[in-house]
């Protein structure tokens, strides 16, 4: 009963996972709704999974649901830049005669974000450890490694990088 209760929430996290990966493609005629909307759905549904699996109370589901409020814009926005910045560092990689300065630049800009996206996390980190156990936070950090592995598969499946029209590297 539990194992097929978890597996229906499974399910269910990983089809909001196969929407927001839609949200990642080209605005068409009767588009899909915006990827924010999609990443608040997807954040409401792995917010529910983690109080059933890491057993949070309704108090720290309210303060994980105000940790997420200040920390999702800063994530989703540099999981944007770095999106574009690896965007452009295929074209150039991809060019006849690649701009050394340029990709020099990019990889430069790359790190930066890397760095960032730790910061943010360590302090993300902090934050969840005010109101989350160490088990529990641990439980949170495979979880959301868990459902951004899925959306990876989910994404390469789909040939993300053909929808954009831009060759990938090996």
């Amino acid at each position: 009963m539990i194992r097929a209760m978890r597996k229906s929430v499974l399910l269910t996290a990983v089809v909001t996972l196969a929407a927001s990966s839609v949200a990642a493609q080209p605005v068409r005629a009767n588009a899909k709704p915006a990827r924010p909307e999609l990443e608040q759905q997807f954040r409401q549904r792995l917010a529910k999974l983690a109080q059933a699996r890491i057993g949070l109370s309704d108090a720290q589901m309210t303060q994980l649901e105000q940790s997420t409020a200040r920390y999702a814009p800063q994530l989703s926005e540099l999981a944007r830049q770095e999106r574009e910045t690896r965007r452009q560092l295929r074209v150039e990689l991809t060019a006849t005669q690649p701009n050394q300065q340029h990709v020099s630049d990019l990889l430069d800009t790359s790190l930066r974000l890397q760095q960032q996206r730790i910061n943010l996390i360590q302090a993300e980190q902090k934050d969840l450890a005010r109101f989350m156990t160490p088990v529990q936070r641990a439980r949170y950090a495979a979880l959301q490694q868990q459902f951004r592995r899925r959306t990876q598969e989910l994404n390469s499946r789909r040939g993300g990088a053909q929808r954009s029209g831009v060759k990938r590297l090996p």
